[in-house]
């Protein structure tokens, strides 16, 4: 055996197969995420990335493949211990508590997901779900409201802020937080600081441009409800065809 396959054979058992630097960027964990979302990533890259670094002789990614292996599942590294992670060579504390940190995240939004969970099946649960967040702005504030195929709400976002008597809403900024949470239908609202839910001119004119537009990508508006101070408005009860099953 000639000595640089002895050589060779000393360096191989303790180095690995490859490190996340050697790979190309878009095999990269970090960077498939950001281009393709979390899905594209599996649970061992998702803990490489949470850990950041391997340790000498161990890249990161092996690190994360043994940690997995050792307690045989996701739902058995949930339940590790700290002094348990500890346990695994390469992961000191301060690892050990950013994966357990990460992990109780997780857990913690997933429970809150799916611990409550509010249906709209008529104008006043909209109302009830927002006036305590608009009823007393003092300017125009837009809202839209995501659901689900069964009414469910998925979540609410803030669209746009204005002045005293208008705000500016373009559909773009409507529906987009729609398509990204892959809602089946939405509920407008926005608040008239007046204190009057009186719907204006204007209002109308919106709501039909709004209605076109989920119309051609597929996402039907439910209705539009206008928040005053004590009461509301709804678009729909007024006789505005908002064309959705």
């Amino acid at each position: 055996m000639t000595r640089v396959t002895l050589e060779l054979k000393k360096q191989q058992p303790n180095e690995p197969q490859y490190t996340i630097q050697q790979l190309p960027d878009t095999d990269r964990p970090r960077e498939r995420l950001i281009s393709q979302g979390p899905e594209s990533v599996s649970s061992a890259e998702l803990i490489a990335i949470i850990l950041g670094s391997g340790m000498k002789g161990k890249s990161v990614l092996q690190l994360s493949q043994e940690i997995i292996m050792h307690f045989g599942s996701l739902k058995g590294l949930a339940e590790a211990t700290i002094e348990e992670l500890r346990q695994i060579k390469g992961l000191g504390l301060i690892k050990a508590i950013q994966l357990k940190a990460a992990i109780t995240l997780g857990l913690r939004a997933s429970k809150q997901n799916t611990a409550v969970r509010y249906r709209i099946d008529s104008p006043k649960n909209g109302y009830h779900l927002l006036r305590n967040l608009l009823s007393t702005e003092k300017r125009e504030v837009f809202y839209v409201i995501l659901l689900d195929t069964k009414g469910y709400v998925i979540t609410q976002e803030m669209i746009s802020t204005g002045t005293l008597s208008s705000t500016l809403v373009h559909p773009r900024e409507v529906f987009y937080p729609a398509i990204r949470n892959k809602a089946a239908s939405v509920i407008l609202a926005h608040n008239h600081p007046s204190g009057d839910p009186t719907p204006s001119q204007q209002d109308y004119q919106l709501t039909e441009k709004l209605i076109q537009a989920g119309k051609l990508i597929g996402i039907p508006i439910h209705d539009h409800l206008i928040i005053g101070n004590e009461s509301f408005v709804s678009l729909r009860e007024t006789g505005v065809n908002f064309n959705c099953v």
